[in-house]
């Protein structure tokens, strides 16, 4: 399983991101998400509240978010709770935040529907031309 780490900048926040090749998604990392829609200066007691909270209501979605080793601050590579677009559009649902409800408005330029949009024209691009699923999987982002 090849994996491609890169850093997303929003709002002049980074966010952390990996490319999976085994399951051609991208994953980020849902405390830089977290600490740039609600402000938070405790973005991981504010992902671990929202989880209990998730987990008590019933709600599957917290059950369903990996772990993958992203760099820190410091420079060392951590096992962090990551998300796929899809199941981070569903995790945003639940933060109540002007940000967080921008992601869901038409022409938003969100930094959650980038990754969403290229992932679309990366699968289209290989529906169309298999040939190229041997190559690195970004390939077709350059285009």
């Amino acid at each position: 399983m090849e994996k491609q780490n890169e850093i997303k900048i929003f709002e002049d926040k980074k966010v952390r991101t990996i490319w999976d090749a085994g399951q051609e998604k991208w994953f980020l990392s849902i405390i830089d998400v977290i600490e740039i829609l609600t402000g938070t200066d405790r973005p991981r007691k504010y992902w671990s509240d929202l989880k209990a909270k998730l987990k008590k209501e019933g709600s599957q979605l917290s059950e369903k978010i990996g772990q993958l080793k992203l760099k820190s601050a410091d420079g060392k590579a951590y096992l962090t709770d990551v998300a796929d677009t899809e199941q981070l559009f569903r995790l945003v649902q639940s933060i109540p935040s002007p940000k967080a409800e921008a992601i869901f408005k038409p022409n938003s330029g969100s930094f959650i529907k980038l990754p969403a949009k290229i992932e679309a024209k990366r699968r289209s691009t290989l529906a169309k031309n298999p040939s190229l699923r041997g190559r690195r999987s970004n390939l077709c982002l350059l285009n």
